[in-house]
């Protein structure tokens, strides 16, 4: 049987009916352009209220934009940007976060975990202090990181009280924050600006809207003429209501939080259905919403055949995503079909 669901990515799912319900509704008449419309409005004090406190907000098309634009905000083009070396500024965004800020660096940190340290910040922040080296002046870290593995709030504290003794600035890369804050059990103030974050990328995306990242500022002096930021860089939607509507009908309804918790449950479904399988194992803890695992190259090139798309890439570990609409039966015959190649292979009886 053909899946009618795939797993390689929760980009793959649509539109959520809350986001939809929005966009619709904001569908009706005309509306004011370039952000001056009611919808736009409702949509940041709606944030403002979810990170409970002023912040400036800014809404533009995609994360590779949100998080070049941010960090550009933070840096000269003689700075540095300290991140992960699996960081998707650093992996999977062509150069944006060095281009829209005419030069400043990526200060890559190996980290075989995915995640940055405060040690690891504090050794490459330190190493030169000379003119001919770069100077550094922001940290990112992406929240779950790329390995689907999520930062504790003690470890965002630690990471933000080294930002702060280093004077550097601490940038969030949130493209699938709810579903940290879902893993974590907290609200998303406590999981960026009372942990010491700056600055973060919240994805309305992977989360259940059609596109969208919001850009929120919670100390309001980095955000300084990032309007013409947006425009420059052709991210000012002319009908930015359809931007920013469904961040309306997503967290006025709590549908951000729900989509979550269901993407990150499915994932904890696939894992508990193969844990104990031959020659299986997963790569990383399952955090969030990602399921990392090594297999034979047999067993998943025998999932392939069977019509399962995924991807194989960090590590030579195969990723498998669970999005807002993951259906607990496509989740579970992916998992039967898993299980079947791999006793196969092993020559255990099904």
């Amino acid at each position: 049987m053909i899946p009618q669901q795939q797993f390689a990515s929760d980009n793959y799912a649509g539109i959520c009916p809350e986001a939809m319900a929005a966009v619709t509704e904001a569908n009706q008449g005309h509306a004011f352009s370039y952000g001056d419309d009611v919808w736009t409005e409702k949509a940041s004090n709606a944030l403002r209220t979810l990170f409970e406190r002023e912040c400036d907000v800014f809404f533009v098309f995609n994360g590779t934009a949100a998080n070049s634009l941010a960090l550009a905000s933070l840096c000269y083009s003689y700075n540095g940007v300290i991140c992960a070396s699996s960081a998707h500024v650093e992996t999977d965004e062509c150069g944006a976060p060095e281009f829209f800020s005419n030069g400043s660096k990526l200060l890559n940190v190996p980290s075989p975990g995915g995640k940055l340290t405060p040690e690891s910040i504090r050794a490459i922040a330190t190493s030169r202090s000379d003119i001919h080296f770069p100077k550094p002046r922001a940290v990112t870290i992406t929240q779950p990181n790329e390995f689907g593995v999520v930062y504790s709030l003690d470890e965002i504290r630690a990471i933000s009280k080294v930002c702060r003794e280093l004077g550097l600035k601490l940038h969030m890369d949130g493209a699938r924050l709810a579903n940290a804050c879902a893993s974590l059990g907290c609200s998303p103030a406590e999981a960026t600006w009372r942990a010491g974050v700056d600055v973060v990328c919240f994805g309305g995306t992977k989360n259940g809207m059609a596109v969208g990242e919001a850009i929120v500022f919670f100390d309001r002096s980095l955000s300084a003429d990032f309007d013409y930021r947006c425009k420059q860089a052709g991210q000012l939607a002319s009908k930015m209501r359809f931007l920013a509507a469904p961040w309306v009908g997503m967290l006025e309804s709590g549908a951000w939080r729900r989509n979550a918790e269901h993407a990150n449950a499915c994932a904890r479904r696939f894992a508990a259905r193969i844990a104990g399988l031959p020659q299986v194992r997963q790569a990383f803890p399952v955090d969030a919403n990602s399921v990392f695992l090594h297999a034979p190259q047999e067993v998943l090139d025998g999932l392939h055949r069977r019509g399962w798309h995924f991807y194989s890439f960090i590590g030579g570990a195969a990723r498998f995503m669970f999005a807002w609409d993951a259906d607990p039966v496509w989740v579970d015959r992916l998992a039967d079909d898993l299980a079947a190649e791999a006793k196969a292979l092993a020559k255990v009886p099904a």
